[in-house]
């Protein structure tokens, strides 16, 4: 008969952990860590923050830093995973000290990085080209449709939006008519008041569009027409994709053909002119 080693969940082991000793040498972590503490200018980080005399501590922002593009280098794009790996991944732990910043702060940080990504993009670029990892001879450029957090539904031109208000209007109008009825009758429906809730919403979603309409114009379209604008995002746009229709971004990257290295990315919220995507250019 086979016999096992005997195993047991229940049981605890304590491990000494020095996080220094598990960024190794030649691996990304300490390469990426290393650029962090010594390459990179974070200063226009410290412009965010006010708490000198009063105040908590904040997060540092090399600490942020390393961990978020730690997780972009492994697919890991969630704040709330990325708060996980914090507390579990050991060089996560490593790379943030342990400290386990909350998700929020992490998701914070990341989406008011606009100002500060440019040149902090541009300082690893030349410190690549310091290091002789871009060819400068060929490039390969691509690109991938990606979707931002604006609903399709809300897209138009000002004549459209402006339809689709007096729709809108006419459904609350209906409401409001069919309520009076019943009231006459004595007889009021029984899902009155979720038909009331839904009046509501809509007369919300009217004043929106209405305030947009004030303030926006159509965007232009190539041919002299209007392009249809997106009233919680006007700077994506509506894009065919393999799987439909999404409202988003065109995002493409310039990538060195030596060793792979992102030279230039951007996001377009209109469909590229170039008909090959892929296609490498030189220069």
């Amino acid at each position: 008969m086979a016999r096992y080693k005997d195993y047991n969940y229940d049981q605890l082991k304590l491990l000494p952990i020095s996080f220094s000793r598990q960024i190794l040498p030649g691996t990304f972590e300490y390469t990426l860590s290393h650029i962090v503490d010594h390459e990179l200018n974070l200063s226009a980080f410290d412009a965010r923050f006010n708490n000198d005399e009063t105040g908590a501590p904040a997060y540092a922002p090399a600490i942020l830093l390393k961990i978020v593009l730690y997780a972009c280098a492994r697919g890991i794009t969630s704040s709330r995973e990325i708060e996980q790996c914090c507390r579990e991944n050991v060089i996560f732990m490593a790379l943030s000290a342990d400290s386990q910043p909350h998700f929020t702060t992490i998701a914070n940080f990341i989406s008011s990085m606009r100002e500060e990504i440019e040149p902090l993009f541009l300082e690893v670029l030349l410190i690549c080209d310091e290091m002789d990892l871009i060819g400068k001879e060929m490039f390969a450029i691509d690109g991938c449709k990606l979707p931002s957090n604006a609903s399709r539904e809300w897209s138009g031109a000002k004549a459209e939006l402006a339809n689709k208000v007096g729709k809108m209007q006419g459904a609350i109008r209906y409401i409001m008519r069919k309520h009076r009825e019943e009231d006459e009758r004595g007889q009021p429906s029984e899902h009155r008041n979720k038909e009331a809730q839904q009046a509501d919403t809509l007369r919300s979603q009217v004043k929106k569009i209405k305030a947009w309409l004030k303030d926006h114009d159509d965007k232009p379209g190539k041919n002299g027409g209007a392009r249809k604008s997106n009233i919680t995002d006007n700077d994506s746009a509506k894009m065919k994709t393999g799987h439909g229709v999404l409202q988003g971004y065109d995002g493409v990257a310039a990538v060195d053909a030596r060793h792979q290295v992102v030279v230039h990315a951007a996001a377009f919220g209109e469909a590229p002119s170039y008909t090959a995507p892929g296609r490498a250019a030189q220069e």
